[in-house]
């Protein structure tokens, strides 16, 4: 070893003693002949003192700039009164140099190392991506990556205990409609057929079943060809991936709500609100909170009051139940006193979320002001605000359309008006189930009944229920774990008979040779004798982001993509040479 100490360990008990130290030059100043040098490894920092009187090391410690590298032997000392530091563990000593060793030199960082994380943030963030081996030296990112693998160690411990076996799935997998793009990899061996990198490893785990290991984990990397945005990286990501045999789904939620406890308690400061978990059907999340992923950390409940408003003379309440669609209201304590401008920004969430506008009524003094009532005469403007609950101060927000999407416009508002009157508290996990998923939607770029969620997941009612029921009528053995309003954890009972996935299947227009070529290697499986099972794969990186309230998911990765998709530090993605394509019979068209 170069060192005989780390840089975060020496203390007052050790005054005297001889140590060699290696580190990287964290902070360098020049006080009255004497050279003092911050020296960091990932483990803290420790003072060096330079003395003129030792004219070699001191004449090196005069070129030291930000960032070298060294090598420092000396001895341990007490600092002198007044000159101890209380912010760091090792700020009762510094080691007196008798001799220096200039391992590397730097050039001069495109930004401070030492800086603080807020200033660090103000730094163009393509710029520390591109420099992301610089970034890392933060003290806050090599704390970031010290917990991340605490946290994975944690969950493996946890599955372990449990019997639990951990295998590795393929990565070069086969492609298959899980419900995003798939990265596809050219086989050179079989021109013109790919690989596909996994979505998930949902088959294999199947199999795994099917092969009898009855319970299965693994920390895996999952590939989506997806957009990025705060909550979702692009590209991979990682999750808890398990799978058990001969379960419900109240065994998945046995064996996951655990873990989660102690993540949230012993990996952050947050409190559980509630244990056990609650749960929520789908619908009734959507009805009252108008998400299936709710903040439930407050309230801001949903009301209908369809019948309340159908003969009234407001074209858009009455054009909305005659085509068959509903009026949702959501009262907004303390949001009478929103400006025009905070109206206005919740206005254009609204229609970003599918609304032409956003109709709302404020009581303000025992008064209603909204455009809206010359259209709902006061009576009934009255008649709404007693039906909702309003009081005085209060708001009140509409939204008129069918009524998933009347939900979800005003589930945005709930979560915007909620940031602006600062409802969540940071220090709760309110954890929540959402079950009981629709097996299938319409869908309306391609005129056909869908997948909605899963689609090998089992039927609620089984065959019965796929021969007799309108389609968007079935429910399925599917559920998601939510924890302040993001989606944690997405899991299901599965389809472990193949008459019920060729008729599930059927009704999503995919033809039995169509699911024989796509999913061949499970339904050959399930012909020799499957047991019942599910799963379930809590996001790691999601979790951790909000746990720890990050900004962004890409403040937990190492070396994140930027928010285009790229690897700014690798020059990922990138053009390949023209002999690589010809070997894979490709050719680019532009």
């Amino acid at each position: 070893m170069l060192r005989s100490h780390t840089c975060g360990e020496l203390r007052l008990s050790e005054e005297g003693k001889k140590v060699t130290l290696c580190g990287w030059v964290h902070r360098r100043r020049d006080h009255g002949g004497l050279i003092f040098v911050d020296l960091r490894d990932r483990y803290g920092l420790t003072q060096v003192v330079f003395n003129p009187e030792n004219k070699d090391t001191f004449a090196i410690a005069e070129k030291f700039r930000s960032e070298w590298v060294l090598k420092i032997d000396g001895t341990v000392s007490k600092r002198i009164a007044g000159a101890e530091r209380k912010d760091y563990p090792t700020g009762e000593i510094e080691v007196l140099v008798s001799q220096v060793t200039v391992l590397s030199e730097s050039k001069t960082p495109p930004f401070e190392i030492d800086q603080p994380d807020t200033a660090a943030s103000a730094v163009n963030e393509d710029l520390r991506l591109q420099y992301r081996f610089l970034d890392l030296r933060r003290p806050s990112l090599q704390e970031m990556m010290q917990k991340r693998d605490a946290f994975i160690a944690h969950i493996r411990t946890y599955m372990h205990g449990r019997g639990f076996t951990e295998v590795q799935t393929p990565i070069l997998a086969n492609s298959s409609p899980e419900g995003a793009r798939d990265y596809l990899v050219p086989s050179r061996i079989h021109p013109g057929m790919f690989y596909a990198l996994p979505q998930a490893p949902q088959q294999f785990k199947q199999l795994l079943m099917v092969a009898g290991l009855d319970r299965y984990f693994q920390i895996a990397p999952c590939f989506r060809d997806e957009d990025p945005r705060a909550d979702r990286h692009p590209g991979e990501f990682y999750q808890l991936d398990l799978e058990m045999s001969f379960v419900t789904q109240e065994d998945i939620f046995g064996t996951v709500e655990p873990l989660m406890v102690e993540l949230t308690e012993t990996f952050s400061d947050k409190e559980v609100v509630s244990r056990p978990f609650p749960q929520l059907t789908w619908k009734e999340a959507l009805t009252r909170f108008g998400s299936d992923k709710p903040d439930i950390r407050y309230g801001l409940e949903l009301k209908e009051i369809t019948e309340l408003v159908k003969g009234s003379g407001f074209s858009v309440f009455a054009d909305a139940v005659q085509k068959g669609g509903v009026v949702e209201t959501l009262r907004v304590p303390g949001g009478g006193a929103f400006t025009r401008k905070e109206i206005d920004e919740l206005t254009e969430v609204a229609k970003i979320y599918g609304a032409k506008g956003l109709a709302y009524i404020l009581v303000k003094g025992g008064e209603l002001s909204s455009p809206i009532i010359k259209f709902l005469g006061e009576d009934l403007a009255k008649t709404i605000i007693k039906e909702t609950g309003a009081e005085n101060g209060d708001a009140v927000f509409f939204a008129a359309d069918k009524w998933l999407e009347a939900c979800k416009v005003l589930g945005q508002v709930r979560i915007e008006a909620a940031k602006k009157l600062k409802l969540a508290d940071g220090k709760k996990a309110a954890w929540v189930w959402v079950k009981d998923f629709p097996m299938y939607e319409w869908n309306e770029e391609e005129n056909k009944i869908d997948f909605s969620h899963n689609p090998f997941s089992m039927p609620q009612g089984g065959m019965e229920a796929l021969e007799s029921k309108d389609p968007r009528d079935i429910l399925a053995y599917q559920y998601d774990l939510v924890c302040n309003g993001f989606e944690i954890s997405s899991g299901a009972i599965r389809n472990h008979r193949p008459d019920i996935m060729y008729k599930a299947f059927a009704i999503a227009g995919y033809p039995h040779e169509e699911v024989d070529k796509r999913f061949g290697g499970m339904i050959r499986a399930f012909q020799f004798g499957a047991p019942p099972h599910g799963g379930i794969a809590p996001g790691i990186d999601r979790l951790m982001m909000v746990l720890w309230e990050c900004p962004s998911i890409r403040d937990i990765y190492a070396f994140p993509k930027n928010g285009k998709a790229q690897d700014a530090m690798m020059g990922a993605p990138s053009p390949v040479l023209e002999k690589q394509l010809k070997e894979l019979g490709i050719k680019i068209v532009k």
